[in-house]
């Protein structure tokens, strides 16, 4: 669980995005960071248990800076108002698939999962190997475990059919997506409850044939 103070911390931060008012408050943010990385190493432990590569991972190679780039972006506040981490072989600069916590007050946390923004060989890839093993992949998105946690595929799509696979084919609503990503939302009452890092690696372990599924276009 993460203590109600993170939780806070990042309220006041959305409040406050400005230099001065994070300078005033770095020792709260850095007990913030060190509550949210304890937070990583026990879904770290907790993960492994079904996904041992897991294991491997400490928090540091997982979480993201809060310090935002604001060279090329519209908005300038200087930080992001979430914290985030990304649990896959590899660490957080791994284009694999993985799990993706994201904590953000006011239900906008989540955990997430699957292929994002794929590079085009990759993305033809699991476009493959989806249309070789359809049955398979129905399997996995339409599992009663599967259906507990997430309402199906997120993600950007095409708006044409993609190069090779017409518009009868049996899977062309799945092909036509550009990410393949789940969702589940996590509300701010249940990160700091005692059950949070039980119900996320429940979670993450439902995730699991999912990414192992896209996992092998990566190879």
């Amino acid at each position: 669980m993460l203590q109600p103070a993170t939780v806070n911390f990042l309220k006041n931060l959305t409040q406050n995005n400005h230099r001065d008012w994070f300078n005033s408050n770095k020792t709260a943010y850095e007990t913030a960071k060190r509550d949210f990385e304890n937070f990583v190493d026990s879904l770290i432990m907790r993960i492994s248990v079904f996904d041992p590569p897991i294991a491997n991972l400490k928090a540091k190679d997982c979480v993201f800076r809060i310090y935002r780039d604001v060279r090329f972006s519209k908005s300038k506040e200087p930080y992001k108002t979430n914290f985030g981490a990304y649990l896959t072989s590899g660490g957080k600069k791994s284009p694999k698939p993985g799990y993706y916590l994201h904590v953000q007050p006011n239900r906008e946390s989540f955990i997430a999962g699957g292929a994002y923004q794929p590079s085009s060989s990759t993305l033809n890839a699991i476009r493959q190997e989806i249309d070789y093993n359809l049955t398979e992949f129905n399997g996995i998105i339409n599992s009663n475990q599967f259906k507990k946690y997430f309402d199906g595929i997120d993600g950007e799509t095409a708006k044409t059919n993609p190069k090779g696979y017409g518009k009868d084919h049996p899977a062309i609503e799945l092909l036509r997506h550009k990410d393949f990503l789940v969702m589940h939302s996590l509300p701010d009452e249940l990160l700091i409850n005692k059950n949070a890092g039980g119900h996320i690696a429940k979670v993450c372990k439902a995730m699991k044939p999912f990414n192992d599924f896209l996992a092998r276009s990566y190879d």
